[in-house]
């Protein structure tokens, strides 16, 4: 997870993180309920009660969005999909997936679990409206969350990347082209479609009085824009980068240093002094982890002068790797599952490079002036 967010723990093995932004959606959502919703609804409750039960609405949307992402998760991990996280911010919850559907029908199981589970939940506290008669609190309680369960289920079923509509979307013309990359370019441009089309729609609503709801559907629409954007960039990077091994653009020219030098030695002379981001260790003539500027920064600086490369580094069991001849567009989807923004290039045991993502970004740019 990033620093941006609060990790909360882990359900089924999967970590579940808040964003920040989640903090401002809550405190909208409360007042929203607090001083629209519950006094519509219900009259002469004290202002505080009001207060509190915005509040709990909030919450249980929110764990009604987590469970919204668990239901695509779960179904992920039935088709061996490792899940890397959850997390919940301003737009909702997303289910950060390690690698695509291994087939289209994965892909449109995956993507629908998550509005079958949201309406199974509209389903559920329809139900408990009943037994809930004589309670007010639990009842506007219910009602509101069958209601907002409903809602995200539906449009959550919007048939634009990278909404849940759109997976299915995806899975629908995969299954039909058999070509993945084209079935995800073309889920995507929906997507931007129907994202003009909030964004449209949000904006004349703007303008015909209805400035708060018009803004809020414009920036949703804006969000659904920028992230279709990212997944077409995305496809247009893979499709450059297919057929391109690792050795074509690792650099050779690793810096190594001795598992015995100091921390400070280091950055005076590798890091700061030649501008090296990672450090291969060496025993002997025998790599024996990885040292990057990530991990020396988590260290106080005040031990840097007594600290070791071998205290500080990666362990070579530890440290993920990539061989020469990998493809480089898998070894970039690596380098952001595990987090790292480079790997060493290993082949027979002995370390053959580095790739950093800088290196495949000026090896990008090198493709595209050549135009091959």
């Amino acid at each position: 997870m990033s620093r941006h967010t609060i990790p909360l723990g882990r359900i089924l093995g999967i970590p579940i993180g808040l964003d920040y932004s989640w903090f401002l959606i809550f405190v909208l959502i409360t007042w929203t309920m607090a001083v629209g919703y519950y006094p519509a609804e219900f009259k002469n409750w004290p202002v505080a009660q009001y207060w509190f039960m915005g509040a709990v609405t909030a919450i249980m949307l929110f764990v009604s969005v987590l469970l919204h992402e668990l239901g695509h998760s779960v179904v992920a991990m039935r088709y061996k999909v490792p899940v890397r996280s959850i997390t919940l911010y301003i737009f909702g919850g997303i289910s950060l997936i390690g690698t695509e559907p291994p087939t289209a029908a994965a892909g449109f199981w995956i993507s629908i679990a998550g509005p079958a589970v949201s309406f199974a939940l509209a389903a559920l506290f329809s139900l408990m409206q009943p037994f809930f008669g004589g309670v007010a609190p639990l009842l506007a309680l219910s009602k509101y969350l069958a209601y907002i369960n409903v809602a995200l289920g539906l449009f959550n079923l919007v048939p634009g990347f990278p909404l849940d509509g759109g997976g299915v979307f995806r899975a629908i013309v995969w299954g039909v082209t058999h070509n993945m990359r084209r079935a995800t370019l073309i889920a995507a441009n929906v997507g931007r479609f129907i994202a003009y089309l909030f964004i449209f729609f949000g904006v004349w609503q703007m303008f015909s009085g209805n400035f708060i709801n018009g803004m809020w559907i414009a920036f949703i629409g804006w969000f659904l824009e920028s992230a279709a954007v990212a997944q077409v960039k995305q496809q247009t990077l893979e499709r450059v980068l297919a057929g391109h091994k690792v050795s074509e653009a690792m650099r050779r020219d690793y810096a190594a240093v001795s598992s015995d030098t100091t921390l400070e030695h280091l950055v005076n002379d590798h890091i700061l002094g030649a501008g090296r981001r990672s450090l291969v260790v060496k025993r002997g003539d025998r790599a024996v982890g990885l040292l990057t500027l990530h991990h020396i920064k988590e260290i106080p600086r005040s031990d840097w002068p007594s600290m070791t490369a071998a205290q500080a580094m990666v362990s070579a069991e530890q440290m993920k790797r990539v061989w020469p001849d990998a493809e480089l567009w898998t070894a970039l989807e690596e380098m952001d599952r595990d987090g790292v923004n480079q790997l060493p290039v290993m082949a027979d045991g002995q370390i053959q490079g580095m790739l950093s993502r800088e290196d495949v970004i000026t090896y990008l740019r090198t493709l595209q002036e050549l135009g091959v």
